[in-house]
């Protein structure tokens, strides 16, 4: 199959999956409440926009990664009501509701709605309108909750791998296998494909390999390994040479052979070697002797799986295959890894096998953040780590918290004015741009009014940095690029989303260009985000005009 084929049969299996995951009635039920209160008052196409974005960055971190946006896209292009939806409909809404309202449910489509937004994989921070969905009143009001639940944890968790990438260094490979600990199949799958996106190189989920081309890699689980008990369970019990003759080979005398040198090599006591250990390594191999990577920790490592894995692998060796590595699950992975690879290297030495000194050592046993970068500070010889629960379900913070708020009805801006300021929104139809300095480091994400001109290179400019003392602060920057762009209009699709592959290219050059102050783990610098001086002078107007608004009562 040529790439191209490939490329539209993975598109094709996304959007069946997204037609199936994310159907139009897998939202809250208020929201079609209001689309209904809207339609009896015939303000149902009254022209609105909508801003998706979140308050904090997650993680206590300085960033976070936008991800999601293609699923959106094809969420759209896909919604519409089936009968049986709107019977569904008219069992759960009111009583009361106008049987005609569901004939109008039952003709909506995202034919007249327009989505822009910052490109899928890209770094972003908090209070920037990542998101920007305008269309008919009625329809954008319906799409919040299933645009919300596409874009939250997709970014969540697409942020913490690139975390871990950022703990674990560039040289590691990292191995996710979160499947089994995650909130659900779906939960499972999004973790797979965003980790990849974020920095991960392998996935142990198939279906998210089949789904989204992630590369898929498994060694073996200790329960295969107790499984057996005897060399005698072995079968078959031959292997036929790599080089393709055809006379088989007696494997487990050859690999006793090798046993009994490994240990006179190593002074190790014959007696502590598990026979069911050596019995499911050798059943293993035969099965696969290009991909033999068993874990050698079921019973001791230094006793019984490293000696009984070097005596299988020499083997392998012998008849020209080359054995991939070892699995360590369990204790000081540390100090583990250099006690294994100087055994790798005495064996390679000793027995002049070269192949010995490119085995890898996997380490997996409940890695979080912290310990990865614990794991960085100490001496190790780990290749590729494997991390499941922590990178998965987020434990060190469960919900990136997007919002999606009203800015704009038929032309008019709207806001939000809460007790709370950090829940008040910023009114009006905007842009964004992202202001470089002359290092070719972003410094400040400028929010603007659609009607102004952007900023330009080289000329300084006026803005009120969120969060600040509300003074203005001039800067000049040295590039400047609008972030957002039209994705999605009149029904279609506008900008092609990319491959996994290519949006995780984009994560890695988006994180490159940032500072590393606002890349730190542990206490980063905050990025600015500001407005310009018109939506500044906007809030503060329609403000007062508040103020003014709450005495209506008493204008008659």
């Amino acid at each position: 199959m040529n790439m191209a084929a490939a490329s539209t049969e993975t598109c094709g299996r996304l959007e069946r999956s997204v037609r199936e995951r994310v159907p139009p009635l897998l939202t809250d039920l208020y929201q079609f409440t209001m689309a209904y209160a809207y339609w009896r008052t015939g303000r149902h196409r009254e022209p609105a926009v909508f801003e998706l974005f979140f308050r904090d960055n997650p993680f206590s971190g300085g960033f976070s990664l936008l991800a999601g946006l293609h699923d959106c896209q094809l969420f759209l292009r896909n919604f519409r009501f089936t009968d049986e939806d709107v019977e569904f409909l008219r069992s759960v809404m009111p009583p009361a509701t106008d049987p005609a309202f569901f004939e109008f449910l039952r003709s909506l489509d995202c034919s007249g709605v327009t989505l822009r937004s910052v490109p899928e994989g890209t770094v972003v921070f908090a209070r920037v309108p990542l998101m920007e969905v305008a269309g008919p009143l009625a329809v954008v009001q319906l799409l919040e909750t299933s645009l919300l639940c596409l874009v939250n944890y997709a970014s969540l968790v697409c942020s913490n791998a690139a975390r871990f990438r950022l703990a674990a260094g560039p040289r590691r490979k990292l191995l996710e296998m979160g499947l089994r600990r995650a909130q659900g199949p779906d939960g499972g799958l999004t973790a797979s494909r965003y980790t990849y996106i974020g920095g991960f190189d392998l996935t142990s989920n198939v279906q998210a390999g089949f789904l989204f081309g992630i590369p898929v890699a498994g060694t073996m689980a200790h329960s295969y390994v107790t499984s057996f008990t005897s060399l005698e369970e072995v079968w078959p019990q031959t292997l036929v040479a790599a080089s393709g003759d055809p006379d088989p080979v007696d494997v487990i005398s050859l690999t006793k052979g090798w046993l009994t040198r490994v240990c006179e090599l190593l002074g190790a006591a014959p007696g502590k070697i598990r026979e069911g250990e050596l019995a499911a390594f050798l059943s293993y191999a035969i099965a696969y002797p290009q991909n033999f990577l068993p874990v050698i920790d079921s019973y001791s490592v230094g006793c019984s799986g490293l000696l009984n894995f070097c005596a299988v692998a020499l083997a392998l060796c012998e008849l020209g295959y080359r054995p991939v590595g070892v699995r360590l699950d369990s204790g000081d992975l540390c100090r583990q890894s250099m006690d294994v690879r100087r055994v790798f290297r005495l064996c390679s030495e000793h027995f002049s096998v070269p192949a010995f000194h490119s085995l890898n050592i996997v380490g997996t046993n409940n890695i979080s953040e912290q310990s990865m970068v614990e794991l960085n500070k100490k001496e190790n010889e780990i290749d590729v780590v494997g991390v499941g629960t922590h990178l998965v379900t987020c434990t060190k913070q469960p919900s990136l918290g997007c919002v999606y708020k009203l800015v704009e009805v038929r032309g008019r801006p709207r806001m939000k004015i809460s007790e709370d300021p950090e829940k008040s929104t910023v009114p009006g139809r905007k842009s964004v741009y992202r202001l470089v300095d002359a290092e070719g480091h972003p410094f400040l994400d400028l929010v603007c009014l659609e009607v102004e001109s952007p900023p330009e290179a080289g000329v300084p400019l006026s803005c009120f940095p969120l969060g600040s003392d509300d003074s203005a602060v001039s800067i000049t920057p040295a590039q400047v690029s609008c972030l957002r762009q039209e994705v999605f209009t009149r029904g279609q699709v506008t900008h092609p989303p990319c491959s996994a592959a290519e949006t995780r290219a984009k994560v890695h050059s988006s994180l490159q260009t940032l500072h590393p102050k606002h890349k730190r783990l542990h206490e980063p610098d905050s990025y600015k985000v500001a407005l310009s001086e018109k939506l500044h002078n906007l809030v503060a107007e329609i403000r007062r005009g508040s103020s003014n608004d709450s005495n209506f009562l008493l204008a008659n």
